[in-house]
């Protein structure tokens, strides 16, 4: 009997001594009261205390969490009730004072949230409202970070999850997407047919440059052509009239080299001007060198007979 005594009493002074040791995990702290009033605070490693005196008051976490709370209604300052369910996200700074600032924490935080959001709210009007999220988490944040740090919460972001406005606004607003939706097609549709017609005019007067430019550029051309063929035909009269007249001159100089006496002068000089005649000519003016020579009269009447025959 004694012997089971003892055994029961090494047992629960073994059971005893297991109690007073704790090992605590990593992000996570234990508050230790003893004869209930606060004694200290565990962080992560093993810790003792002592058997009856000392209690784990409470056990904390210190990573951050998320807590979503349900949509709570608004009113905007033009008087438009919504629904907007909020997501905060806070970690765990002072496990003391989370263990004994506020009797339910997480709660508290719904609540605070739910006051703080209708007082931004209250100041904006439904437009605002739907387009600037970002404004009021931050100011939610701010203001949940203030109420909240002497409860040993830091609140490190704030997220509204949903905005639900009224089924009437809901539909006005579909309206109005609609409505805005055909306003900017129109004017694109508007814009392509604008860009189109500038275009096409682009191209027809660039199209009518063109061809101005190609009908100088040919008319230039022509003329110069014209005025080249020009003068290629005077050149080839010049030539033509310096070659008889370089013809008459080598045939003199032949004459003259020749030794013709006067009678052979006289003779060249009147088929000279039977020539000039041509037959068509009515008076033919005759120098006075050679009025005097015997028999003109009749040569001139033979040469122009002569001439008349071959016309015929």
């Amino acid at each position: 009997m004694p012997i089971i005594l003892l055994a029961v009493i090494i047992l629960l002074a073994l059971m005893v001594a297991a109690s007073c040791v704790r090992i605590v995990p990593q992000a996570h702290a234990m508050i230790i009261e003893r004869l209930g009033m606060y004694k200290e605070t565990w962080s992560t490693g093993l810790h003792f205390k002592l058997p009856f005196f000392d209690r784990i008051a409470k056990r904390v976490n210190l990573k951050e969490q998320v807590v979503d709370f349900a949509p709570q209604p608004v009113i905007t300052k033009d008087n438009v009730t919504m629904r907007i369910d909020t997501v905060v996200f806070f970690q765990i700074t002072d496990p003391r004072l989370f263990a004994y600032g506020v009797e339910n924490p997480i709660m508290a935080i719904e609540n605070l949230t739910a006051t703080t959001l209708r007082n931004i709210i209250g100041d904006m009007e439904l437009d605002a409202t739907l387009t600037s999220r970002e404004i009021i988490n931050t100011k939610m944040r701010a203001s949940l970070d203030v109420a909240t740090d002497p409860w040993g919460i830091k609140v490190n972001r704030v997220e509204l999850k949903n905005i639900i406005p009224p089924s009437a606004i809901q539909e006005a607003m579909e309206k109005q997407m609609k409505a805005e939706r055909e306003r900017r097609e129109a004017i694109l549709i508007a814009e392509g047919q604008k860009k189109s017609t500038i275009l096409v005019a682009e191209g027809k007067k660039a199209s009518a440059i063109l061809d101005a430019e190609a009908e100088k550029q040919a008319a230039i051309l022509r003329a110069e052509a014209e005025k080249e063929k020009m003068i290629k035909e005077a050149e080839g009269k010049a030539e033509a009239i310096l070659k008889v007249q370089q013809a008459t001159a080598d045939g003199i100089r032949f004459i003259k080299e020749a030794g013709a006496d006067e009678s052979v002068l006289t003779l060249k000089s009147l088929e000279a001007f039977g020539k000039a005649a041509d037959g068509k000519a009515t008076k033919i003016i005759i120098p006075s060198e050679i009025q005097g020579i015997a028999g003109l009269a009749a040569s001139l009447k033979e040469i122009v007979t002569d001439d008349k025959k071959q016309e015929k």
